[in-house]
């Protein structure tokens, strides 16, 4: 069974606030279609597209593209987007796509795959695609980065106090390791052509309030908010105010640079 998360209005407004639109993996995944089925790019879905941000950068490169997804709240914000006109939104589970057989030419999920019903939504997206349709599934590890003058390992190791206080709040259908999900995803794979790609590191300047609240999106940041509101408002003031003190700062608002390194795997349907 599928897991729901990410459904409430507030959350659903951090998700499109605060997090991070993968333009590198788009081109790493038109570059592997380019290759496999060149001039083949008519319908792309964005599965579990929460806000929007990835769909949005599909819409180049295909004439239509639907981004789904479980949560009203979710769709709601990424309707809040300026969107493109082949672009549209519709609300439905991952594992049961309102698509004809073999009408997709790829069938995308950026960060959300680990909440489906994985053997389900891998049968369900077999379905829709073409012959020659590609699957891109991906995801990031939460050991993220930041970079900032000489003290950059200093924040890093802040960093991994911050997400070490919050593994324990970690969904359990998560497991250790949602990098080994997409790995056991993989290999369940039986298309002969996939490739899989553990790293691609993708930088992006920002504030460090926008770090923070990067990292209050998470699932495990909103767990505890839902166990220990105070707890959580603790945490988060702590780990900035440490930050902002290694990086001998007044303003919330500096910039830093942020590492958040991709996995993700490809793989083309057989003709």
């Amino acid at each position: 069974m599928a897991v729901r998360v990410f459904e409430g209005k507030g959350h659903a407004a951090a998700y499109l606030q605060y997090r991070v639109a993968p333009g590198e993996m788009i081109h790493r995944i038109m570059s592997y279609m380019e290759k496999k089925t060149p001039n083949r790019f008519n319908l792309a879905l964005d599965v579990g597209c929460g806000s929007g941000q990835g769909t949005i950068l599909l819409a180049p490169h295909f004439t239509k593209v639907v981004g789904t997804d479980i949560s009203p709240a979710q769709l709601e914000m990424a309707l809040t987007n300026e969107n493109p006109p082949n672009v549209s939104y519709k609300e439905c589970p991952a594992e049961k796509l309102p698509f004809a057989s073999g009408e997709v030419d790829l069938v995308a999920a950026m960060t959300a795959a680990h909440w489906f019903d994985r053997e389900k939504f891998l049968l369900e997206a077999d379905r829709v695609l073409r012959p020659g349709g590609c699957l891109a599934l991906l995801s990031y590890t939460m050991d993220m980065e930041l970079e900032y003058g000489d003290v950059s390992t200093t924040l890093n190791d802040i960093c991994k106090e911050f997400h070490a206080a919050l593994f324990n709040f970690r969904n359990r259908c998560l497991g250790t390791s949602s990098m080994k999900i997409y790995s056991d995803m993989f290999d369940s794979c039986s298309y002969p052509d996939k490739e899989w790609n553990e790293c691609l590191e993708v930088k992006r300047i920002l504030p460090l309030s926008g770090y923070i609240g990067l990292v209050e999106s998470f699932s495990t940041f909103q767990n505890l908010v839902q166990k220990d509101p105070e707890e959580a408002e603790r945490l988060s003031n702590a780990t900035r105010n440490k930050l902002m003190s290694a990086m001998k700062v007044s303003s919330p608002d500096t910039e830093v640079t942020v590492v958040v390194k991709y996995f993700y795997w490809l793989a083309r349907k057989p003709l």
